[in-house]
């Protein structure tokens, strides 16, 4: 089948360039240091720039995933026309507020039109959003409305369950506390009984984040 590429490509949100300035975060890195008091050459810290720069180079590799290479000829075509759900897909992103971390699940569903996408791909599309600075309701919307236009489906379902330790570890401090987001588009929207089926689905036997 034919994607529209150029389509994908914007919905993807990517960042410009080939990667990030490894030297720029370890001297940053450095400065932070010696703003907390600390000593950036004491042996315990010598080699934590390094490890830092490293670390975002991991949590924030959504922003440079190229999503044709990632689909990888995935879309099939399939006489196939009921839901697909893949359920409690385990994710990590970075609040973008404070940039400590937010951990979580997202179920995924699509009503197929036909057309279907290989099982692999949907976690893929996950951490794809969720590996780069993040709000969890914008990453809910990006997810479903990616997998929209990927498959052409007559309707997109996302649920997000995010742990954000951003409200366990200060401000409110509230460790117990979850936050979920959806969203609904095309028959998942309009048709309350596909909505519910979707949801009945996700709820049965899932267990806590942590």
């Amino acid at each position: 089948m034919e994607l529209n590429k150029e389509r994908l490509l914007e919905l993807a949100h990517l960042l410009p360039g080939n990667g990030m300035h490894e030297d720029e975060i370890q001297q940053a890195t450095k400065t932070m240091l010696q703003a907390f008091g600390e000593d950036p050459e004491r042996e315990g810290l010598l080699r934590t720039p390094g490890r830092v720069a490293r670390m975002y180079g991991e949590l924030l590799a959504g922003y440079r995933v190229d999503p044709i290479a990632m689909v990888n000829e995935a879309v099939f075509e399939e006489e196939y026309d009921a839901m697909v759900v893949v359920r409690d897909i385990e994710f990590y992103s970075l609040c973008e507020h404070h940039m400590i971390p937010f951990i979580g699940r997202a179920s995924v569903a699509y009503l197929a039109d036909n057309r279907v996408i290989g099982l692999s791909k949907i976690p893929r599309i996950v951490d794809m959003f969720a590996r780069r600075l993040q709000v969890q309701e914008r990453m809910t919307h990006q997810i479903a409305e990616f997998l929209m236009e990927l498959l052409q489906p007559r309707g997109v379902a996302v649920v997000v369950e995010g742990l954000h330790l951003c409200a366990t570890m200060r401000g409110v401090k509230k460790h117990d506390a979850r936050m979920t987001t959806s969203a609904m588009l095309g028959t998942f929207r309009t048709n309350l009984a596909t909505r519910e089926e979707f949801l009945a689905n996700i709820s049965r036997g899932t267990n806590p984040i942590l």
